[in-house]
């Protein structure tokens, strides 16, 4: 190995030796500058890693904050919602049963039991659906905001019960929604239900 590449790799590897050459061409300052610099250069990255991580702690917190509060006015909005949707039909059954009673002779009342088998919600619960009688021909009428598959399978089964407890059959099942789910007039069809919609 030649004198210059001895030279060379002491250069590279040896710091020592670097600083004994530096020292001798008057770079012995700059070199440890540089290695200051270098130093205060990773302390700052240090200093600005730990702050992004305080403002990421931060922002997850903000994040989760804000969560909590969407899903607090969620749930106030559905509240809403759904006292809107019963205050509806209350008003909406009420001119459906003055409209059916003047024009078509029939009389509606609300029938209320207490299905003890659960045969409607599969639980013991309390049941309301609307009749509307006219010489001995029996209808039950579902008034509702909104319906889906099941709202429909539940309106089935009331009338099941109707029959089962007073032992009378109804002639037609009927349900008005402003609103009912595609899946849902598939079951109304197999149910042999009549959907009035988008009245």
């Amino acid at each position: 190995m030649s004198v210059k590449e001895e030279l060379l790799r002491l250069l590279e590897k040896d710091r020592e030796f670097r600083y004994a050459v530096a020292g001798l061409i008057g770079l012995d300052q700059i070199l440890m500058r540089l290695d200051r610099h270098e130093e205060e250069l990773i302390k700052l990255r240090e200093d600005m890693n730990r702050g992004f991580k305080r403002y990421d702690e931060e922002i997850a917190k903000l994040r989760e904050d804000m969560n909590r509060g969407f899903e607090l006015v969620e749930r106030h909005i559905s509240a809403l919602g759904a006292r809107w949707g019963l205050l509806t039909e209350e008003a909406f059954r009420a001119g459906l049963k003055g409209l059916i009673e003047e024009e078509f002779g029939f009389k509606i009342e609300r029938w209320r039991v207490y299905d003890e088998e659960g045969i409607v919600f599969g639980y013991p619960s309390q049941v309301e659906v609307d009749v509307a009688v006219r010489n001995e021909k029996i209808m039950l009428i579902e008034v509702k905001a909104h319906v889906d598959a099941s709202d429909l399978y539940s309106f089935k089964r009331k009338a099941e019960l109707y029959e089962m407890k007073t032992g009378r059959k109804p002639s037609r099942l009927l349900v008005v929604t402003p609103y009912i789910e595609d899946r849902a007039i598939q079951a109304a069809k197999s149910l042999k239900i009549e959907v009035y919609t988008k009245v």
